[in-house]
């Protein structure tokens, strides 16, 4: 089988093939990072005019980079939420028009479950089970995974998510979108231990995260007068590791309460280089493994709806006739792809 997928949950427009024995094809990504740079942050109504305005030919480009036609194409992948429903709209329509047009079954994916997927794109890909580290502007979870469609919520933010710190910390620092890489570039230059802030909730047991309480810290510390260029690092520095120790932590303990021995990092701050050294470090030591996707693959991206779709697309499943988008959509709903013997189920 061979899968045209589309992903537009937020504010970049994707498109990839993906051939069950060849693998990846092509993989075709436009980011509107300088569409919303003016503003500080994505806006939801300019994000979904520019999917319309880029999806169509990020289609065109895929089909020549995997030197295929759409007679090639057997089944289409779309991200169905969550996201921003005006933007999710924009991919869902296209790809369920596409599919009726071309006769070939579609399927709509959860955006996270394509993020937990994303590492077996990899030439060495984790086995099943293993605790996947879901860590980006908008989720930060810890979730046992048995198997695709087989995922059990171990512990999630209370409040803010991990990126969402970085990012808050960014703007109060006055760095440029997109906050979070530029707050690690900043923290490299800063000085370990120069400010301790508070890891949040690491003294007490449980798996879940809280990091309304640091960014409060922040705002603190950024008030006193003398931010200086050497300051404003150190500030930096002292956020990352407090997210970084935080997240390492608790990811260990999500380790230790199931037995399992194998960690995936996924989502946007999975390309943290500092949390993916210190996630070595700890796994050395404890005999432990850790997958991560490629840095192209730990933020939004069409190759990871890809995989998820082309999962469940072998097994039957497909959407319906109706264009399907959900700005909310729990994980815990989402069940295991049943092979169909003659008939296909409606996802």
């Amino acid at each position: 089988m061979r899968v045209l997928a589309i992903e537009s949950s937020c504010d970049e427009s994707a498109v990839a093939v993906l051939d069950a024995e060849r693998g990846l094809l092509a993989h075709e990504l436009y980011s509107q990072i300088e569409l919303h740079r003016l503003y500080g942050g994505v806006v939801p109504e300019l994000a979904s005019r520019d999917h319309v305005r880029r999806l169509v030919p990020l289609v065109r480009a895929a089909l020549v980079e995997a030197r295929s036609t759409r007679a090639d194409i057997d089944g289409i992948a779309y991200t169905a939420g969550p996201g921003l429903i005006g933007a999710l709209l924009t991919g869902a329509a296209l790809a369920r028009s596409l599919a009726y047009a071309w006769d070939v079954p579609a399927v709509s994916v959860h955006h996270l479950e394509g993020h937990l997927l994303a590492p077996l794109l990899e030439p060495d890909p984790p086995a099943f089970p293993h605790v996947a580290l879901l860590v980006s502007g908008g989720h930060t979870m810890l979730i046992e995974v048995r198997g695709i469609g087989a995922y059990r919520l171990l512990g999630e933010t209370r409040d803010d998510a991990a990126g969402e710190a970085f990012d808050k910390t960014a703007k109060l620092l006055g760095l440029p979108y997109p906050g979070g890489p530029e707050l690690a570039r900043l923290a490299e230059s800063g000085r370990p231990g120069a400010y301790a802030f508070p890891r949040p909730m690491l003294d007490r047991p449980g798996l879940e995260f809280s990091f309304s309480g640091l960014k409060t810290a922040v705002s603190l510390v950024v008030k006193a007068p003398g931010l200086d260029p050497a300051r404003r690092a150190d500030i930096a520095r002292g956020v990352e590791d407090a997210i970084v120790a935080t997240l390492v932590t608790k990811a260990l303990r999500a380790l230790e309460a199931t037995g399992l021995d194998t960690l995936v990092v996924a989502g946007g701050v999975g390309a943290n280089r500092a949390l993916r050294d210190a996630l070595s470090i700890a796994a050395a030591r404890q005999g432990l493994r850790v997958h991560y996707p490629r840095i192209e693959f730990c933020t939004d991206n069409a190759a990871m709806i890809a995989v998820a779709g082309l999962a469940r697309l072998t097994a039957g499943e497909h959407a319906g006739l109706a264009i399907e988008a959900r700005a909310q959509w729990p994980l815990e709903s989402l069940h295991v792809p049943c092979r169909a013997e003659g008939t296909a189920n409606e996802s």
